[in-house]
C-alpha cells in the first residue's frame, strides 16, 4: 500500500470507526423456488387490480382477494358459473368483474346479450395496449413454471440417469 492509499484508510477509519473498507458486492444467486413465491405473486395481482380500479370505473365491487381469485380461476379456464360458486356471488356479478378486468373470453362474443360489453372490454383493453392481460398472463404463466421447475430441481436426477442401466447381480 502507498502513502497515499495509506493516508486515505486512515481517514476512512478514523470517519467511520469501521475496520472493513470494502463490502462484497456480489448479490446472491436467485432461485426459482424464490420467483415461484405465491404470496409475491398475489401481492402483485391485488396491485394490478388496484391501478385497474384507480384508471377505470369497475362495475363490480368485489374486495381484492376475490379479484385476486377470479383472475386465477380465469386462466385456469374455470367457467362463470364455477368462479360464481367460489366467491359467493351470482354469476352477473363475476362477468361484471371480468369484463371489468379486461378478462374476456370468445364466448363472450357470440353471445348476443353481453357481446357489446365484451367489446367494450376489449376495447378498453386495447387502448391500454393489453397492459393487464398480458400482465395477468404473464404473472400465472411464470408462478405456474417456475412451481415446475422448482419442483423438478427437488429432485435428484438420478432416475434419469440410471433408466438404462441393465442390473445384472447375483449374490
Amino acid at each position: 500500500m502507498d502513502d497515499k492509499t495509506a493516508e486515505l484508510r486512515d481517514i476512512f477509519l478514523d470517519a467511520t470507526g469501521e475496520e472493513t473498507v470494502t463490502e462484497r458486492q456480489a448479490e446472491g444467486r436467485g432461485s426459482l423456488v424464490d420467483a415461484a413465491d405465491p404470496e409475491r405473486v398475489d401481492t402483485r395481482l391485488r396491485d394490478l387490480v388496484a391501478t385497474m380500479r384507480d384508471r377505470y370505473e369497475f362495475e363490480t365491487d368485489l374486495d381484492p382477494d376475490a379479484y385476486v381469485r377470479l383472475v386465477y380461476g380465469f386462466h385456469d379456464g374455470e367457467d362463470d358459473a364455477t368462479l360464481a360458486e367460489a366467491l359467493g356471488v351470482d354469476a352477473e356479478t363475476v362477468l361484471g368483474a371480468r369484463l371489468d378486468c379486461h378478462l374476456v373470453r370468445e364466448a363472450d362474443h357470440d353471445d348476443g346479450s353481453i357481446r357489446e360489453r365484451a367489446l367494450a372490454a376489449d376495447r378498453e383493453a386495447t387502448r391500454a395496449n393489453d397492459r393487464f392481460r398480458d400482465a395477468f398472463a404473464e404473472l400465472l404463466t411464470d408462478a405456474d413454471l417456475g412451481d415446475r421447475l422448482a419442483s423438478d430441481s427437488r429432485e435428484d436426477g438420478l432416475r434419469e440417469a440410471t433408466e438404462d442401466i441393465e442390473t445384472d447381480v447375483s449374490f
